[in-house]
């Protein structure tokens, strides 16, 4: 089993950010517990280096611009690029999976998609390639995410669960493919709440910075290698590296 957590980077709508980003991360069920002491301990080291209380809220806005518990106690643009860089190193060291889905919402106006929400297009690829793993692993996944439209992801989990679909190997469209191994519904966390949802979110952002690089400047905290900090937890199988997209991302649509 996996307990798989989701956060979101950017804005749904047609205007606004380039994108819209749903990052997973994913944790063995059975090492949840092990691997929560481990992200305690993290978080210990984290407050002896940088001054970060550890029940703080860690997210990519809060770092990018000396918000949250930054505001109190600011950090150097130098020291917020690397406390991102560890929050994204520590996941492989936990044995953690992570995927990106970003939706370029340019692309999807002058597509077949063009009257969805990109949030839409995006929760439908993440939850075909959750569905693909618990196939394959042959493993349930229950899916948590920040609290948000909680009633729009239900009605999205269900109809996975019931009627999902996944793109044919062949380019033939799509094939009927059913989460049956999805457990319950989505469960909506607070991210200030839990640590695991905050990682999530940091690597949305990293995921929208590795296809879209920041402008240039002296000190960049979250510049464009970011995203491959997280090494061996990249989630490959997401997505096949011939089509030549960065590892654990999938571009939409």
């Amino acid at each position: 089993m996996y307990v798989a957590y989701v956060d979101d980077s950017g804005d749904d709508g047609p205007t606004g950010s380039q994108s819209y980003v749903l990052a997973c991360v994913m944790v063995v069920g059975a090492r949840w517990a092990p691997t929560f002491d481990q992200l305690i301990n993290f978080r210990r080291f984290i407050k002896r280096q940088f001054g970060v209380p550890v029940r703080a809220e860690v997210k990519a806005n809060y770092l990018l611009r000396n918000g949250g518990p930054f505001r109190a106690r600011p950090l150097s643009e130098s020291g917020r690029r690397d406390l991102y860089r560890a929050f994204m190193r520590i996941q492989p060291k936990l044995g953690l999976t992570t995927f990106a889905v970003v939706v370029d919402k340019q692309r999807a106006q002058a597509s077949s998609q063009a009257r969805r929400a990109a949030s839409d297009i995006a929760w439908e690829y993440l939850l075909q390639r959750l569905e693909r793993r618990s196939h394959y692993e042959q493993t349930e996944i229950l899916v948590n995410h920040d609290e948000g439209d909680h009633l729009a992801i239900r009605k999205r989990a269900r109809r996975a669960r019931r009627a999902g679909t996944a793109g044919s190997a062949f380019g033939t469209g799509t094939l009927s493919v059913p989460f049956l191994r999805l457990l319950d519904d989505p469960v909506p966390r607070s991210s200030a709440q839990s640590y695991f949802v905050q990682l999530a979110d940091l690597a949305a952002y990293a995921a929208f910075r590795r296809l879209y690089p920041p402008p240039a400047r002296p000190v960049q905290i979250v510049p464009q290698s970011t995203w491959d900090e997280l090494g061996a937890a990249r989630f490959t199988p997401v997505r096949s590296l011939s089509c030549g997209d960065p590892p654990g991302i999938v571009p939409a649509p």
